[in-house]
């Protein structure tokens, strides 16, 4: 049975995943930074919150439109006091007051989306208990009321609401989805920026290893007198200079490493080795298919679209404040008795109809000016409405642009690389054998550090134009698909 015991816990114990250890090299690459940042990120965290907010924030909205009941009530209301009277010749006394109340009142409404009214139903029931005097009971019954309450020549505050906040929750979607691409460009940039520490200690190691190596042959050289002090102590100044580069590379790449693990909460992953990415999206990307998906898509034209129908809206509004009338209606039965069925039985009508209404005279322009207020202020919205879409559409045509000229840019950068790698290697043999100075030789080391540094910097762009597009359209281009996600179920999973 022990035995048995035994190899039941190392089967458990080999069937559940193992964290890397701290100080083993975990190997990262592009896609996996990006789906890790999507995931993990505290920027995505700070996405998802305010998605959440507006999810809940569009339930409330959606919410208010439907019926409302609602249950009041006073239980109870104690009353033991004196109370000022006055009697039939005018003179005051104060008078003991000592009773008991209780009143519970179940309504429904439901605002009438066409019209911006409110119509509602009643039922009630009160109760009053007299104390002083000869005490007695009473109660007064509403079995249902009508109500209905309703502005006319006001603005309809509904119908708006039912225009502009469809539109903000699509828009906070929308602006979800641009997060999360801003994630993943955030992670491109500190992904390269490792990867190019780690590319530049690679070429400090490379190039310390090579100083190293002809400053030896550099000294044998001199006591054989086939080279000049000053080549001598031109290599060793070049040692020098790569033990200092070396030493400030791993300084970077410890910088850098310690970013791109925080901001992908993987501070106890062990060492972040990253692969140069070899696999890239082969499309062409024409700026007007992508300027169509981005209006179609982008959060810009959905909060264009809402600032400009809360404009209207604002107008709609001073337009309807310059005159107030209210239409209030209820009609329903009432009754009154000593007993509660008495209350019930006979009933009497209760009906109420209220016309109020409120119309300036005179107030010098008052409500006139807040008019003109809120037109000005549409005018002014309407102007910066188009000054941002021409501006979204400059910057747009710009980033396709670039993304286009950027593949051809990349394969000047990788063949200037690769040839730039090949002449070194041709001169550190040339100059083993005498026929070639250190000039010329350290020209052709800072050509070919610098051909890896534009290589890896060109690879860079290409991801960050390309990730910008998909911010901008929220269109992938590769699987020619927009960029969706399932918002309630993302909330509710976060929950």
């Amino acid at each position: 049975m022990k035995r048995i015991y035994i190899l039941f816990m190392l089967v458990i114990l080999l069937s559940v995943p193992m964290a890397p250890l701290r100080g083993q090299t975990v190997t990262l690459t592009l896609g996996e930074a990006i789906a890790r940042a999507r995931t993990s990120s505290l920027d995505a965290a700070v996405a998802l919150d305010q998605l959440r907010a507006a999810y809940w924030e569009h339930r409330s909205y959606r919410a208010s439109l439907l019926p409302e009941i609602t249950f009041k009530g006073t239980l109870p209301s104690y009353h033991k006091q004196y109370s000022p009277y006055m009697n039939q010749d005018g003179e005051y006394s104060f008078v003991a007051n000592h009773y008991m109340q209780l009143s519970g009142e179940i309504s429904v409404t439901q605002s009438i989306w066409p019209t911006g009214g409110t119509l509602g139903l009643t039922t009630s029931l009160d109760y009053l208990r007299q104390f002083s005097g000869q005490p007695y009971n009473r109660f007064m019954s509403i079995p249902v009321a009508l109500t209905l309450s309703q502005p006319i020549f006001g603005v309809n505050h509904t119908k708006w609401n039912r225009r502009i906040e469809p539109t903000r929750y699509r828009e906070a979607q929308a602006e979800f989805l641009s997060a999360t691409e801003d994630v993943a460009i955030t992670a491109i940039q500190l992904y390269f920026s490792m990867l190019m520490d780690r590319e530049n200690l690679s070429i400090a190691r490379e190039n310390l290893s090579h100083a190293e190596r002809l400053h030896a042959v550099a000294i044998e050289k001199r006591d054989m007198g086939q080279i000049s002090k000053n080549d001598l102590l031109q290599m060793e100044l070049n040692l020098l200079d790569a033990q200092s580069a070396l030493t400030d590379c791993e300084s970077a790449l410890r910088t850098s490493t310690f970013r791109l693990q925080t901001f992908l909460d993987l501070e106890d992953s062990g060492e972040l080795l990253p692969e140069v990415p070899d696999m890239l999206p082969n499309v062409e990307i024409p700026f007007g298919e992508a300027y169509d998906k981005a209006l179609a898509n982008n959060k810009l034209a959905l909060s264009m679209a809402r600032r400009r129908m809360e404009a209207d809206y604002a107008v709609a509004q001073a337009k309807g404040d310059r005159r107030s009338i209210n239409l209030y209606a209820q009609v329903g039965f009432t009754g009154s008795a000593h007993t509660v069925g008495g209350a019930y039985n006979p009933l009497k009508d209760n009906q109420l109809i209220e016309i109020g209404f409120e119309i300036p005279l005179l107030d010098w322009g008052r409500r006139e000016g807040k008019v003109k207020v809120a037109e000005s202020a549409r005018d002014v919205t309407a102007t910066g409405l188009r000054q941002e879409a021409q501006t979204f559409r400059q910057d747009l045509y710009v980033i396709v642009e670039r993304y286009a000229n950027q593949q051809r840019q990349l394969e000047i950068a990788a063949r200037a690389d690769t040839i730039s790698a090949r002449r070194y290697a041709t001169n550190v043999e040339t100059f083993m054998t005498g026929r070639i100075s250190t000039l010329n030789l350290n020209d052709s080391r800072s050509q070919k550090d610098e051909a890896r540094r534009a290589f890896i910097n060109e690879l860079y762009l290409f991801w960050l134009y390309y990730y910008q597009i998909r911010s901008l359209t929220l269109w992938d281009f590769a699987s020619g698909t927009p960029i969706e996600a399932d918002m309630e179920k993302m909330i509710k999973f976060a929950k």
